[in-house]
């Protein structure tokens, strides 16, 4: 049921982009029991003008590197499992494609399972 959305900036080769996809899609099966193919993710590339970030905000140094990550999900996970995939996400993406863990920005978004249709006009989240 994620629907993840990822912003970073442009120029990063296609290997790059896919390992962030297989990264986040990884840690979303392994944490957040996301069943096999459940996936729906896309990348947007920006150029530096229209990609704007607070580079220490927090006290986290961030480099242009940054990827912000936008998972939308229903709300039904408790914080600690919510943790769990935050924690995951950054060793995966570490590990691959390479980033710094203080380049990893995810915003979890929540919503109602009614607000979901996956296709034919249907919500299948509603019984």
């Amino acid at each position: 049921m994620p629907l993840t959305r990822v912003s970073l900036r442009r120029g990063k080769p296609a290997a790059y982009r896919k390992a962030i996809l297989d990264s986040l899609y990884r840690a979303m099966r392994e944490t957040f029991d996301v069943p096999d193919g459940d996936r729906f993710m896309t990348i947007s590339e920006h150029d530096g003008d229209d990609f704007a970030y607070g580079a220490d905000y927090l006290g986290i140094r961030r480099s242009d590197d940054l990827v912000i990550i936008q998972i939308t999900v229903s709300n039904t996970r408790p914080v600690a499992q919510k943790q769990q995939l935050y924690r995951r996400i950054a060793e995966l993406l570490t590990d691959s494609p390479g980033l710094r863990a203080e380049d990893i920005f995810i915003n979890l978004v929540e919503v109602l399972p009614e607000n979901w249709s996956f296709g034919n006009g249907e919500a299948q989240y509603v019984r």
